[in-house]
């Protein structure tokens, strides 16, 4: 049998092709994808050859946010039946290594994430028509949910763990940074997780539109408005907890400034170096926290998604089939009216 697949070869050349697909083993199962969300990760890929660092070196499969529907199973595979909507847990710990063992599997020095450029050879990742992958990390999303809400397991269990890392959010004043889809969907999570006021910002105000959709009690266009966010800042700061998810150097001193002393800021974005204002860090005692990617919260969103007590259908923004991929790709650097781009595959 074979399968299509888009593959990246440097900046700018997805092409879409074909290979074999194998049948699964012991413990795999075939599926069937249906539908894969484009992160901005893979959109860095396609349009600049990687983000910081890491840098794509070798044809590479993107797609690391996705769901399918289970074809065929393996030998000894349990828990799962031909036709359910599976989401797929693109990471793959070595489960061996001292991080594993000290149970930090995120920080696994063997780690798999399918779709990734981070180590050589890449893994491989999910934008096919077909995949054999290992059962554990296939998990049932019911039947409430389409498999466009599945796909967006992914990207809302990076914000549950930044949300893990904050602490408790219960009945705190919350600011989001940035509202394209991790920020849309760090609002839902802080939402779920007991914030009673939570403010979102961006320069572009259909990104601010999905977060109010979402859960967010106010948004505030800071190119048009800039005046509006500053007076967050008097009497050292409004907001108990920050999540600033756009990477740019202007969002971190905003929110350096508008969290009140001994208040927390998670950096959820990512970028290359930039200056910060160490004054007003150490002066307010504020504790700047880093998050990266997911453990134990992959199940917690998949769960959430498949019973909608987290809604993720407002940041699903455009869907295109795998033959489209590279137009796909090219919307999803469209920040004016895209949001979540996904790439669906054969019915």
């Amino acid at each position: 049998m074979q399968t299509r697949f888009a593959r990246l070869y440097g900046r700018r050349d997805l092409r879409v092709e074909d290979a074999p697909v194998a049948s699964p083993g012991p413990g795999e199962v075939l599926l069937k994808m249906a539908a894969g969300g484009i992160c901005g990760s893979d959109l860095h890929y396609y349009q600049d050859g990687g983000f910081g660092p890491v840098r794509v070196r070798e044809p590479i499969i993107p797609g690391h946010e996705a769901s399918g529907h289970v074809a065929a199973l393996g030998a000894g595979v349990t828990g799962l039946s031909v036709g359910d909507l599976v989401a797929v847990n693109p990471s793959r710990p070595c489960g061996t290594c001292r991080f594993c063992r000290e149970g930090l599997p995120i920080h696994c020095l063997d780690m798999q994430f399918m779709g990734s450029a981070m180590r050589l050879p890449h893994a491989q990742g999910m934008f096919r028509d077909w995949l054999t992958v290992p059962a554990f990390q296939c998990l049932p999303a019911g039947t409430l949910v389409g498999a466009d809400e599945a796909a967006c397991a992914e990207p809302l269990a990076v914000c549950l763990h930044a949300v893990a890392r904050a602490g408790g959010l219960a009945d705190k004043r919350v600011l989001v940074t940035g509202a394209g889809p991790i920020g849309v969907l760090a609002v839902a999570a802080a939402r779920h997780a007991g914030a009673t006021e939570i403010i979102a910002t961006d320069l572009a105000d259909a990104a601010l539109d999905r977060a109010i959709a979402i859960g967010a009690t106010q948004a505030i266009n800071v190119g048009k408005e800039p005046g509006r966010l500053a007076a967050y800042e008097r009497d050292k700061g409004y907001f108990d907890v920050a999540f600033e998810c756009s990477a740019a150097e202007a969002a971190l001193r905003n929110a350096i400034a508008a969290v009140r002393p001994r208040g927390t800021i998670v950096q959820v974005g990512v970028t290359g170096d930039i200056t910060l204002p160490l004054n007003a860090l150490v002066g307010k005692e504020l504790q700047l926290v880093g998050t990266q990617r997911f453990d134990r919260e992959f199940a917690l969103a998949v769960d959430l998604i498949a019973a909608r007590r987290i809604d993720v259908r407002p940041i699903i923004s455009h869907s295109f089939p795998l033959e489209e991929a590279v137009a796909a790709f090219e919307q999803a650097g469209d920040r004016t009216r895209a949001c979540k781009v996904q790439v669906t595959f054969l019915p």
